[in-house]
């Protein structure tokens, strides 16, 4: 009953920005902790960000500090990521994952998940 699903990737190019969202069914995100990793080709999988379910605390990877933000619209169940200055580097499929007692960067404390959606990010 439990579903996230992430929309709103796409192919630009560097220097533009993109929003996706990762919306809920059968949970209610105003409780949880919802994170975004993503993978690209060959590599492992890595922490994005990270919104503490009182929608303020935030974490993120040093490599997007600065260029993402992420928030939550409770109202709508969703929570988006901001993305600016996009590089080739953030080329990846985005994963959301969810978890209602976990506020951390480790993707195996998130109880759902999201099977994500591609950003690609052409020069």
């Amino acid at each position: 009953q439990v579903q996230l699903v992430e929309s709103g990737g796409g192919t630009v190019q560097a220097g533009d920005s993109l929003t996706v969202s990762c919306a809920a069914s059968g949970i209610t995100f105003s409780t949880y902790a919802v994170a975004w990793f993503r993978q690209a080709p060959g590599k492992a999988r890595e922490f994005v960000a990270v919104l503490k379910w009182d929608g303020r605390t935030t974490d993120y990877a040093d490599s997007v500090l600065g260029r993402f933000t992420v928030s939550r619209d409770n109202a709508k169940n969703t929570v988006n990521l901001q993305m600016n200055s996009l590089k080739p580097e953030d080329t990846a499929v985005y994963c959301c994952g969810a978890d209602e007692s976990r506020f951390s960067r480790a993707p195996e404390n998130y109880m759902y998940w999201g099977q994500g959606t591609q950003v690609t990010v052409s020069s």
